[in-house]
């Protein structure tokens, strides 16, 4: 039983991140002709079309977009918190067990992205891929403000170890999941 809850668990968290990687890059402003980004538009769309017809976009920001990320993250909560304790709670502590959730997720995502980035920079610097291309759009928001505060050291750009370090101290801010 714990083989397939890992399994269901696993599908959902890729689901999840789908949706979160779309609404990430559309406030990045990332290049939608890139080959990761189109077929997250692909995977995504089932979902946030339908929802586009109803809910319209507020400026540049894709409301129906994050919208699905919040009703995703909100069933794959309730379907994880189902498989691992057999009942899912009621509506409060079930928004609060997802606002933790996704805000965890979201600093995880970032954590990773800046991983993959730093490591993408070592491997093949100044070379082009789409997967460097994206994290570049993802990363560099982030990554930029602390780079005019700490400049680099010998060449060494440390900016990226200091914004891992705040996400990783924001992460330690967030309370732990009670349900």
């Amino acid at each position: 039983m714990d083989a397939i809850r890992f399994v269901i668990s696993s599908l959902l968290s890729l689901i999840f991140f789908a949706f979160l990687l779309r609404v990430v890059l559309q406030l990045a402003r990332a290049d939608f002709r890139n080959a990761i980004a189109h077929a997250v538009v692909q995977v995504t769309n089932p979902l946030v079309l339908p929802l586009r017809r109803v809910i319209p976009p507020i400026g540049k920001v894709d409301l129906a977009s994050i919208v699905a990320l919040l009703v995703i993250e909100l069933l794959v909560v309730a379907i994880e918190l189902w498989l691992y304790t057999g009942a899912v709670p009621s509506a409060r502590p079930l928004l609060l067990a997802a606002a933790l959730d996704l805000a965890r997720s979201i600093i995880w995502f970032y954590i990773i992205a800046l991983l993959i980035y730093v490591v993408l920079s070592w491997v093949a610097p100044g070379t082009y891929s789409p997967a460097s291309a994206l994290l570049d759009r993802i990363c560099e928001p982030l990554v930029s403000p602390v780079r005019r505060i700490v400049p680099p050291i010998g060449g060494l750009d440390l900016s990226v170890v200091f914004v891992m370090i705040l996400l990783g101290a924001l992460l330690r801010l967030l309370p732990a999941l009670v349900v």
